[in-house]
């Protein structure tokens, strides 16, 4: 009964216009999504995506069952680290890098933070991934080389 109700109001709110991204089938976290993963749908929900360009590429960070809407918060970039890999730590200042080898304790994409165990020191650090994969820690940009 409320269901319904809830459907009903969204339905006499949303304008003529008004569209919302659904998956179109059930899409398992992890997977990037391509174009005949979603469609649109007739209903404007709160929340969630309207354009599919704003989706296409990303990842998705939960189970994304079919028919229903896909907010933001659902999708992310697609991880370039992935948890227990071995990863290349740097530290930047200027024109000096020091590189370790580090294994990654979390799933991360491009501009994402994540724990990395440093191998050699057993510190656990902090640090950006960079496009590279390699994960920068400190005050350094992760963009450079």
């Amino acid at each position: 009964m409320m269901r319904a109700l809830l459907v009903a109001l969204l339905l006499a709110a949303a304008p003529a216009w008004a569209q919302t991204l659904v998956a179109a089938r059930t899409i398992r976290a992890q997977t990037v999504l391509a174009p005949g993963d979603l469609v649109t749908g007739p209903v404007a929900v709160p929340g969630a995506l309207a354009d599919p360009a704003a989706a296409i590429g990303l990842e998705a960070r939960v189970i994304l069952h079919a028919g229903r809407p896909v907010r933001a918060a659902d999708l992310g970039p697609p991880a370039l680290v992935e948890r227990n890999a071995l990863v290349t730590l740097a530290w930047r200042a200027g024109l000096l890098t020091i590189r370790a080898e580090g294994r990654a304790l979390g799933r991360a994409g491009a501009g994402e933070t994540v724990r990395v165990l440093n191998l050699a020191s057993r510190a656990t650090v902090t640090g950006r991934v960079a496009a590279d994969g390699t994960v920068v820690v400190g005050a350094s940009t992760p963009e450079a080389p």
